[in-house]
């Protein structure tokens, strides 16, 4: 089954919330699509909006999250960048 997005966005796109470590991006239904540094790490591209359906795939270069910890609140130097 193939998927639909609703856009293609870049990671610099995104804003990065280092209180709860997670990337979003503005979701027409009002919430935010959201992805974190682990999930990105791991060379997932989708972000998800937890109010809706939609889906956005998130262009990035999955180099700049080899050096990121696994823990689920690591700090990352990406959001220094992003």
């Amino acid at each position: 089954m193939s998927k639909t997005f609703y856009d293609e966005i870049e990671l610099e796109d995104m804003e990065f919330d280092e209180v709860n470590q997670v990337f979003h991006y503005p979701c027409p239904c009002g919430d935010r699509f959201e992805i974190t540094p682990l999930q990105l790490k791991n060379e997932e591209d989708i972000g998800r909006c937890p109010s809706c359906t939609l889906m956005i795939r998130i262009i990035f270069d999955p180099l700049d999250f080899t050096d990121i910890d696994d823990a689920p609140h690591a700090t990352t130097q990406v959001a220094a960048a992003a």
